[in-house]
């Protein structure tokens, strides 16, 4: 793990957003499509730090940005090239465009400066959509990567960020995956390699005195 100052120096908050991937309520909430997903990431605490780190960025200017990931009710534009959307094509639960599934779950806090930015098709929030733009357009040079899941769009997210020409920061303790066990494994083995891991209170001790903010 990086020094205290070498983090703090990372995570400046001019420069920093901080993203939520997934954390909507048909994904992590009590009505879940994915309910051992949804459990792991309630029981481990994971939607809690990532609430958390939300709070702290509002309070200390950093940039947060939502991602969403849905669907039309018709299924147009969305991918069917992989088992992963086949199967979501057959859940209870569907992540529509205006339903309750695709709002941000609680305790997680959406103030009136956040971005939410939504996707129809595939499986990083950086691919096809206007998030690499809107960093650019902040001044962002470090992500900070939290929600779900350590599976899939996770990971996703971080090689997309890393490829774009971001650093990015992962709060190990706040990404979930299943099961239990493939979250450490795959950060120890796979994240670790490409991103600046660390932990949601390292994170926050850094976001306690923040400098001034000055963007664009």
């Amino acid at each position: 793990m990086p020094s205290y100052e070498e983090l703090r120096e990372l995570l400046d908050p001019a420069t920093t957003v901080l993203l939520t991937v997934e954390c909507q309520q048909g994904v992590v909430g009590p009505d879940s499509a994915l309910p051992e997903l949804a459990r792991e990431v309630r029981a481990s605490g994971v939607l809690d730090r990532v609430a958390r780190l939300v709070a702290a960025a509002h309070e200390s200017g950093v940039q947060v940005m939502h991602a969403i990931a849905e669907r039309r009710p018709d299924g147009r534009g969305a991918n069917h090239n992989a088992r992963l959307f086949r199967a979501a094509e057959r859940l209870p639960v569907r992540q529509l465009v205006g339903s309750t599934a695709v709002r941000v779950a609680p305790p997680v806090e959406v103030a009136a400066e956040d971005l939410v930015v939504r996707r129809l098709h595939g499986l990083s929030p950086l691919t096809g959509t206007d998030v690499d733009a809107l960093l650019r357009n902040l001044g962002c040079r470090t992500l900070v990567v939290t929600g779900v899941s350590a599976n899939v769009a996770v990971p996703n997210t971080v090689f997309d960020a890393v490829n774009h020409g971001y650093t990015a920061v992962v709060p190990g303790d706040a990404i979930a995956g299943v099961p239990s066990d493939y979250t450490p494994a795959m950060i120890r083995n796979t994240l670790a390699l490409v991103a600046t891991v660390t932990t949601t209170d390292d994170v926050l001790s850094c976001w306690q005195r923040p400098r001034q903010v000055r963007r664009a």
